[in-house]
């Protein structure tokens, strides 16, 4: 079925770019709003699936044209190709995911290298003019479910220290007074799965990803590198707070992390095959604390 799938999208590629018939084409993990198909490692060409994710891509497009020239980190320069059924092409950035097992086995110099790469990135980000984005279609972020509705999901799944856990940060979440810094414009997806990781050399490429990205409250924004490690958010956030001269709450940080992974769990209450995949994820987090 796939292969078929891969046949469709090379001839709709190559009736637009006959110079790539003789190109090796793969058919990328298919994601939730595209699928994507690499082309001799050297191109990227996103299918949006519906009339939703194709505005979706349209406005990523749009925000980059604002944010490209604006970031020292390298980001996708994506390119709309209409027609009966639109799609994007962009060149990739140099590189692969970077996850858990990828930055333990990084030196002391590379992880900090990977930091301030990271934190100036969000400096330059975090710099950019509110109405300039809204302009370019920024939106505010998904709204997470409030703590009181997501306790009364989630805890009757957990038990033991788990649960204890959990009682905590959402009673720590629901205390928490607004951001200091309040809403800016961010990245919100800071996750090594949208990071191009040149493992060859141990640099980040550059990042992307902009769908979700837009405004929310600033300390929100560090958390998605935990996801790789405590230890590089840690990092970034040092690196952030001379850049930028602003002083992070590192409490807040932490449990806002926990208070996404319990936020995700009780999304997946009405998905139960995916319950024990969200229960080991918030339980992988909450060993790293320790």
């Amino acid at each position: 079925m796939q292969d078929d799938e891969l046949d469709t999208l090379k001839e709709t590629i190559v009736a637009r770019f006959p110079d790539l018939a003789g190109s090796r084409f793969r058919l990328l993990t298919q994601g939730w709003d595209s699928i994507a198909v690499d082309v001799d490692d050297r191109l990227i060409f996103k299918f949006p699936r519906n009339e939703i994710a194709q505005k979706s891509l349209i406005r990523e497009i749009s925000l980059l044209d604002v944010i490209r020239p604006a970031v020292t980190m390298p980001v996708p320069d994506i390119r709309l190709i209409d027609g009966s059924r639109a799609f994007s092409r962009h060149e990739k950035l140099k590189g692969s995911h970077l996850e858990t097992p990828h930055y333990t086995r990084l030196s002391a110099e590379a992880r900090e290298d990977l930091a301030l790469r990271l934190a100036r990135f969000y400096v330059d980000l975090h710099g950019l003019d509110m109405d300039t984005m809204r302009a370019a279609g920024a939106e505010p972020v998904e709204a997470w479910s409030k703590p009181d509705e997501v306790r009364v999901k989630v805890l009757p799944l957990l038990s033991g220290e788990l649960k204890i856990l959990a009682e905590r940060i959402i009673a720590s979440w629901a205390d928490l007074p607004p951001d200091p810094y309040g809403t800016t414009y961010g990245f919100f997806d800071g996750h090594g799965w949208n990071m191009a990781f040149d493992h060859e050399t141990g640099r980040l490429s550059g990042v992307y990803d902009f769908a979700d990205s837009g405004f929310g409250p600033l300390h929100r924004d560090f958390i998605y590198s935990n996801f790789i490690s405590t230890d590089l958010t840690e990092r970034i956030i040092s690196h952030y707070e001379i850049l930028s001269g602003c002083a992070l709450e590192r409490e807040r940080v932490e449990v806002l992390t926990g208070a996404h992974r319990l936020w995700e769990l009780a999304e997946a209450v009405d998905d139960p095959p995916r319950i024990p995949f969200m229960i080991d994820h918030f339980s992988y987090w909450a060993a790293a604390l320790r």
